[in-house]
């Protein structure tokens, strides 16, 4: 089931995102995996102000959650986690599907997010969902600043792209082009 994340949902948080890193380790990416978690009091920002989802099992514990800003007029995409051992289930797409109703309901007409390029589960999964990569001449500011500073967290040989999908009454899914 996906709904919106309730205080007592974030304490688990943190876990499902240490539980997901787990995958990285596999393909020689430590330094992710080892990535700690936004600080509680972050995530509960995002829970307070109803921009937190959590997906849960049958006795309605979280077993994946997506945080969501607004930058730019976009709904952004802030992270996304699923425990490794609940991967390959469409949890992570049910996810995102509820931050796209979301943002139909609030006016915002694309969903964005930053992931790395090379990484199977990352942008090759996004495009799957409908994403493009959004190249640099169509960054807007918002985005701008947050692919800096992001390359200033991750070595070179980890590429990231900025990725969009258009946020529609029918989800038709792509970059809105400008």
């Amino acid at each position: 089931m996906i709904r919106v994340a309730r205080v007592e949902d974030v304490e688990f948080l943190p876990e499902i995102e240490r539980r997901a890193g787990v995958r990285f380790r596999e393909i020689g990416m430590d330094a992710v995996a080892d990535d700690e978690p936004l600080p509680i009091g972050e995530m509960l920002g995002y829970q307070r102000d109803g921009r937190a989802w959590v997906a849960t099992d049958d006795l309605d514990h979280p077993l994946a959650y997506l945080l969501l800003d607004v930058v730019d007029d976009a709904a952004h995409i802030e992270q996304v986690s699923v425990r490794s051992d609940q991967a390959g289930r469409g949890l992570g797409r049910a996810l995102i599907d509820a931050a796209a109703m979301w943002a139909r309901q609030h006016g915002l007409t694309a969903l964005t997010l930053t992931t790395f390029a090379d990484v199977p589960w990352n942008a090759p999964y996004y495009v799957r969902l409908g994403f493009d990569v959004i190249e640099t001449d169509a960054l807007t500011v918002g985005l701008r600043r947050i692919r800096d500073h992001e390359a200033t967290l991750w070595p070179k040989a980890w590429p990231r792209v900025v990725m969009g999908r258009a946020v529609s009454p029918t989800e038709s899914g792509g970059w809105p082009s400008r």
